[in-house]
């Protein structure tokens, strides 16, 4: 463990070695691998952690099956290899899932991605559809361009006797079954929050960095307080622009840097209807204009259905599922289901915002999902933004960054190396077969929860649900009921360790339950943690005058 880094005293400066700017999974997921290498890190999120991007997710840690057509093999094999990696980290919040994807003669490529062209130029006559062949090679390839070892192979299903082909429309009669991983997307970000903090790190949520310039020895960084409006200065060695959809902001507004690199915007959004079937697995739905489409078993009463690729221009602009948007995914859903999606089957809506590398390509479902790291070092002072990424290569990201930064850092020479490989977060300390026997374990020392509280805190929380329950033996010791399980003992261990300072922070990024929950109860909730957090805050004070 390494040493807390000075708290902010009466100068209002503190040193670190890397300032990182961005509390989404690429900022924290680089201040957890420089404090687990022994540097002093510092993060600011001017809102909650996983506030956008990292929230809106389609929630797979997968390959990018898709991402082939476009000949992206170095990305899809390093994601591929990553499933795994991540898999043994955080067992409790991911997990093996099954993808069922049927096939049509109608499917058809997107019709520029560089392997449609080449098919068009060797067999014009194919005029870009994927044939049944064409499919099982390339899930061939997806198979084996990883080295899988957990996760089974791909096989291929009979939609006419199979329970997948009962919700599926009549004409879907084969299909192939291969494996990618779920992940609780906001909750990945908290964990990498909290293992950063607990090597070291110093997390700051709800503050702003206003400005960063280049001082004589270092950067020197001003913040602000959201809340409070109280404002700091930092000193630090390196800078890391991590904002997502506000880097390129940061690099001319607050850095106030020159730069030819750019963003792509990409609003991505989801609809989650009811629930369309009762299976374990999920779809992969190809349209006949080329895009897909996911269908996946979400929180246990409801089907998540997504995404779309929509250029979106400014990121100070909330993303929204647009009435377009969501009748493109109902539609697109439809073709497939035999039931089809009526509006009164939709119970909620997300959009997220991909703050993708401008590489020029026609559309954005062409434009590449790699990650690209720039450096700007004048008088060795390295400025390094963080452009793209996909949640699956947050780790392999964050791995490239420190080898970026070692190079104008001294200290970071004689610092542990690469480390995070398999390494677990909080909760995550049980092998990866070993759900069932955690939930077992739980059951046998507070056997007043039912079975499914059990498995919801299990998969929020990991082995941690010991310390969040502590000596608990009735169901009065958990405190107040504010509805769907949710318990005073669960929101007061989300206030302490995890930054929930709103009901909103609870209910949407670290857990899902706002689905299960109406105004009024998430209403008690804000005002809960509103008045936990502020006597927290309030004794706290006291101690430190």
């Amino acid at each position: 463990m390494t040493k807390m880094p000075k708290q902010p005293h009466k100068d209002k400066t503190v040193d670190f070695d890397i300032f990182v700017i961005g509390g989404g999974i690429n900022g924290c997921g680089i201040a957890r691998d420089a404090a687990g290498r022994g540097m002093n890190v510092a993060l600011a999120e001017m809102n909650d952690l996983a506030s956008a991007t990292s929230s809106a997710s389609t929630k797979l840690f997968h390959g990018g099956l898709r991402y082939l057509e476009f000949f992206e093999f170095r990305l899809v094999r390093e994601a591929l290899i990553e499933r795994e990696v991540l898999l043994e980290a955080m067992p409790h919040i991911s997990w093996p899932m099954r993808f069922v994807l049927p096939y049509h003669a109608d499917m058809r490529f997107v019709g520029d991605t560089p392997l449609s062209k080449l098919l068009g130029g060797i067999m014009p006559w194919m005029k870009g559809r994927r044939p049944a062949w064409l499919i099982r090679l390339g899930l061939f390839m997806y198979d084996h361009l990883g080295g899988r070892k957990i996760l089974p192979p791909t096989t291929t299903v009979n939609l006419e006797q199979d329970p997948a082909g009962m919700p599926l429309d009549d004409k879907f009669v084969k299909a192939f079954e291969y494996s990618d991983c779920w992940v609780e997307d906001s909750r990945l970000v908290v964990l990498n929050a909290r293992d950063a903090e607990q090597r070291g790190a110093h997390i700051m949520t709800r503050t702003k960095v206003t400005l960063a310039e280049r001082g004589t020895d270092g950067w020197v960084i001003h913040t602000e307080d959201r809340n409070s409006g109280a404002r700091q200065s930092f000193t630090a060695k390196a800078l890391v622009n991590a904002g997502g959809p506000w880097v390129e902001k940061i690099i001319q507004n607050t850095a106030r840097i020159n730069s030819t690199d750019g963003l792509r915007l990409v609003r991505g959004s989801h609809i989650v209807t009811r629930k369309l079937y009762d299976h374990d697995r999920c779809y992969f739905f190809q349209g006949t204009d080329g895009r897909i489409c996911f269908a996946i078993p979400y929180e246990g009463d409801f089907t998540l259905i997504g995404t779309t690729d929509v250029d979106h221009d400014d990121p100070n602009e909330l993303p929204v599922c647009s009435p377009e948007e969501q009748a493109y995914l109902q539609e697109f859903a439809s073709r497939f289901f035999k039931t089809q999606i009526a509006n009164e089957d939709i119970v909620w809506s997300y959009a997220g915002v991909r703050p993708l590398y401008n590489d020029g390509a026609a559309s954005a479902t062409a434009a590449t999902r790699d990650y690209v790291l720039r450096i700007d070092a004048a008088n060795n002072l390295p400025l390094l933004n963080v452009f793209g990424g996909k949640i699956t290569t947050y780790r392999k990201l964050a791995e490239s960054a420190m080898a970026e930064l070692t190079k104008y850092l001294p200290r970071l020479n004689g610092a542990t190396g690469n480390w995070t490989a398999r390494v677990t977060l909080p909760g995550g300390d049980f092998p990866v077969d070993g759900f069932d026997d955690l939930c077992i374990s739980i059951k046998k020392r507070y056997e007043f929860l039912s079975d499914a509280h059990i498995q919801r805190l299990a998969r929020t929380y990991g082995t941690e649900v010991f310390d969040l329950l502590g000596k608990c033996t009735t169901i009065a010791d958990l405190g107040t009921d504010f509805g769907a399980n949710i318990y005073a003992v669960e929101l007061d261990w989300s206030i302490k360790h995890e930054w929930v300072r709103s009901a909103e922070d609870f209910v949407w990024r670290r857990t899902r339950l706002g689905l299960k929950l109406d105004k009024a109860q998430i209403r008690k909730i804000d005002s809960f943690i509103t008045d936990t957090y502020k006597s927290i805050s309030t004794s706290k004070a006291r101690i430190n005058s």
